[in-house]
């Protein structure tokens, strides 16, 4: 692999959550001075950082993440790059958007939306985050692509100190009630440079509806 990306945010105290989230936590219980080693106690939701969606967060017995195929999460690696578009603050993405870059959507690849929120990130801007709509992703969902992700807190509009919400959760609902998966606060976007696949990699945890994950994207030869 040449030319690895990280595009994971790292978990610590500046860590920003969806409202209303379990907000992260991690302690140390041993350590080298005291205890002759290290361990650490960690606090978070399903949700944490950079995390993946898995169809049981929205839709009772449907998939957990510990049920997502290993294979489905390492892929060609499709950007459709909206950061030159000067987006503001929750600004519908609409399919009129994206259709400069509908030949690249199509089966088999991770599909990536680059807005450059992600800049904005442990601000309060964070939560004001361009978001797509229901018939968008329904179009983006017919032309084969199954997983779909953003560098924004959620690819619905987040609801926050009152502010927004109307759209309700209509993203989600279509892309994990057709069995797909959703990955949420990439970063480093910015930073890939022909980099052509990439890997989705959540904890391995039973019965849960989603995971952090640590995502990053190479160059395939």
């Amino acid at each position: 692999m040449d030319c690895i990306v990280d595009l994971s945010h790292k978990l610590n105290s500046d860590t920003q959550i969806y409202p209303g989230d379990p907000k992260f936590s991690c302690n140390p219980c041993a350590t080298v001075s005291k205890d002759g080693y290290s361990v650490h106690s960690i606090s978070l939701g399903s949700h944490t950082g950079t995390h993946i969606d898995a169809p049981s967060h929205f839709f009772e017995n449907q998939a957990t993440v510990d049920q997502i195929p290993l294979s489905s999460l390492i892929a060609p690696l499709v950007v459709l790059d909206l950061s030159c578009r000067n987006l503001q603050e929750r600004q519908i993405i609409s399919w009129d958007d994206l259709i400069p870059f509908e030949g690249l959507i199509r089966p088999g690849v991770i599909l990536v939306l680059y807005t450059g929120w992600s800049a904005f990130w442990a601000t309060p801007k964070y939560f004001n985050h361009p978001f797509l709509v229901k018939d968008t992703v329904e179009k983006i969902m017919e032309r084969g692509v199954k997983i779909i992700g953003v560098d924004t807190l959620s690819p619905d509009e987040t609801e926050y100190q009152g502010v927004g919400g109307q759209y309700g959760y209509g993203v989600h609902e279509t892309i994990l009630g057709a069995g797909g998966f959703i990955v949420e606060n990439l970063t480093n976007l910015g930073n890939l440079r022909g980099q052509t696949h990439v890997a989705i990699v959540p904890l391995n945890l039973e019965g849960v509806d989603g995971s952090p994950v640590r995502a990053f994207a190479w160059k395939a030869h």
